[in-house]
């Protein structure tokens, strides 16, 4: 009886950890409904604001429009 009490809360806990691995391992997936136009949009906004260099610009740019052909 003493042995008996002993392994069901062992086995409750065994259980409960168990099931906290099934979280999904915390993958985060990130979708995007951004245009083409969109993007380059955003992306001449923050040059203009001077928040990214003119080589930044640039490649930048030619990344987006690579991604797009």
């Amino acid at each position: 009886m003493k042995m008996r009490s002993l392994i069901v809360p062992a086995l409750a806990l065994l259980c409960s950890m168990g099931l906290t691995a099934c979280g999904g391992g915390g993958a985060k997936v990130q979708a995007s409904n951004t245009t083409i136009g969109q993007e380059l949009m955003d992306l001449e906004e923050s040059y203009k604001k001077g928040l990214i260099t003119e080589k930044e610009y640039k490649k930048t740019k030619e990344l987006i429009l690579e991604r797009y052909e």
